[in-house]
This record gives C-alpha cells, structure tokens and sequence, in this order.
C-alpha cells in the first residue's frame, strides 16, 4: 500500500530550477532545525513532463534525511476494505512522522469529491486523504507531495492553504548555462564523467529544444554505444552520435498547456521565468482554454 523510497541524492544534484531548489533547502534546514511549525502543509510540485518533479522531490527527502513513501493502490474490490487499508497507511504515516509522502499523478491518483459508481468510497477516500492532510498538527511531520503536469486538475479541496500551500512550479531550461548545468547534474547523477569543452559546445548547439529527460536518454544511449564498442569510457564521439540520432517526443500543444497552468498555479513569482511574470493573469487564462480547445481537436503538425 506504500512503498518506500530510498534516495541516493540530495539536492546538490539538482541543476536548473534554483529558487525552487532553494525553497527546498530552506525547508530541509527548518526540520534539521527542530522548526517545522513553519513549514508548508504540502507541496504541489508542477510543470511540464520532464522537468524532474518526483527526481527534485526524492533528493529534498534525501538532503533532509528523513524516510519518504509513495502511496501505491490500496484498494479493494470488497466493500469496506478500501477505507480499512488507508486508515491503516494514515496510521503508518502518523507512526513514521517526519516522513515525505509522495503521489505521483496526483490528478490522476487522488480523485475529487465528484466520483460516483462505487457507492461513495471514492468520496469517503477523497474525504480521509483531504481531512488528514488537513490536520495542522501534523505541520512539518507528514510533508505531502502532490506531482501533476496538470495542477489546474487536481481538487481545489487537496491544493488550497492548510493542505498543499506551497505550489512549486518547475520549468526546461532557457539559457545556455543552464542547459550547461543540467547536462553535468545528470552526468553526475548516473556516474559518467563530465565531458571535455568541445563536447559541451556541441551538446549546447544542439540541445536547444531538449529537457532533463529528454538529456539523460542522450546520455544512457551515448553511454550504450561506448559500451557496445567496449570503450573505456564515453567520449565526445559518443555523445555525437547520441545527439544526432536522438528525436525528442513533439507534442508542443500539451507542452505549453502545462507550461501555463504551472504559471497559474505557481504561489511564488520568484520561480517563475521571467517570460511570465508579466503576463497578465487574464491573457494567461485566455491562452489556457484556447490551447485546451485546439488539443482536443487536433495533433500537432
């Protein structure tokens, strides 16, 4: 019903994102502390797809120290289970305390208090989640993370002040140093070392368009290659190829769909790009719908 989640990084390993990240390590450094009266509830964690939400989270709960859990299915087909085995996993949660409890698709995962057909245990769970996570005595002991592409669909009930108040908003990287940064961080994370200067100028004039995910499967495949052709290590020969090769998945609809709604449901400007905080919230709600529609109708070219 949970599975726990063992983390080999902190957030040194993040690259990109620094003001969330350092949000973060506020918060890790309020709990070593002993001040978790002043944390946030929760975190809603958004952006687009690739931008490293459950990797950023995981590292916050291995820079802090403290155990961190996913919630997996726990229902039943019998009635009456359903309900039992959350209490149970509450009930763990509240034992194991500090503890960062992770859900992953939380759109998708939590549902809302609208689910009918299953005689009211949808809304009985929606109900127990939104009321625990709601009790302030738990404030900075039970840390929930919601990750979701699209927070504009997640309940207003689970993402309101007193449950997730803090709503991180994640985003690719814009500049070259950036993309720079990122690329070493992912090197670092599965163990390649980094890249000589000319390889990194090659990587920085073909990266342009790439995010986090998209950089660490150029890397995996460099990295098949070098050991395919039992090189000692992965060069810039390898690197070329990968990138010459690699086509990044191309749905730039939803893309900027879940680019505005991160934007809206963003409660810090500082972590914002500056693109955005301008942007006047009635033209940002204005291009949401419009995209929402022209997804529904079409592909992307």
């Amino acid at each position: 019903m949970v599975e726990f989640v063992q983390s080999r990084f902190d957030l040194s390993f993040v690259a990109g994102n620094d003001q969330a990240k350092r949000k973060l390590q506020d918060a890790a450094a309020a709990i070593r502390a002993g001040n978790t009266d002043v944390l946030p509830m929760g975190y809603v964690i958004c952006g687009p797809v690739g931008t490293g939400k459950t990797f950023i989270t995981t590292c916050f709960a291995g820079e802090v120290g403290i155990p961190a859990v996913t919630l997996k299915n726990f229902r039943s087909m019998w009635q009456g289970v359903t309900e039992g085995n959350l209490e149970r996993v509450l009930t763990l949660l509240r034992a194991m305390s500090p503890i960062a409890v992770i859900v992953d698709e939380a759109d998708a995962q939590l549902g809302d208090r609208s689910s009918s057909g299953d005689s009211g245990v949808s809304n009985r769970i929606f109900a127990q989640i939104a009321q625990f996570m709601g009790n302030t005595e738990l404030r900075g002991k039970v840390i929930w993370f919601l990750l979701t592409c699209r927070p504009d669909l997640l309940p207003v009930d689970l993402k309101r002040q007193g449950r997730a108040e803090e709503h991180i908003a994640l985003f690719y990287p814009e500049t070259q140093d950036e993309r720079l940064a990122l690329l070493r961080a992912m090197q670092k994370k599965i163990g390649m070392p980094l890249f000589p200067a000319d390889s990194e100028k090659f990587f920085l004039e073909r990266s342009g368009s790439l995010s986090g995910a998209d950089i660490e499967a150029v890397l995996i495949r460099s990295e098949l290659r070098s050991r395919l052709l039992k090189k000692a290590a992965v060069d810039t020969d390898d690197l070329k190829s990968a990138l010459e090769d690699f086509i990044p998945p191309y749905y730039p609809t939803e893309i900027e769909l879940q680019n505005l709604v991160a934007v809206l449901e963003c409660t810090s400007r500082s972590l914002l790009p500056q693109k955005y905080r301008e942007m006047e919230r009635s033209d940002l709600i204005r291009q949401v719908n419009e995209l929402h529609l022209a997804s529904r109708q079409s592909l992307p070219e």
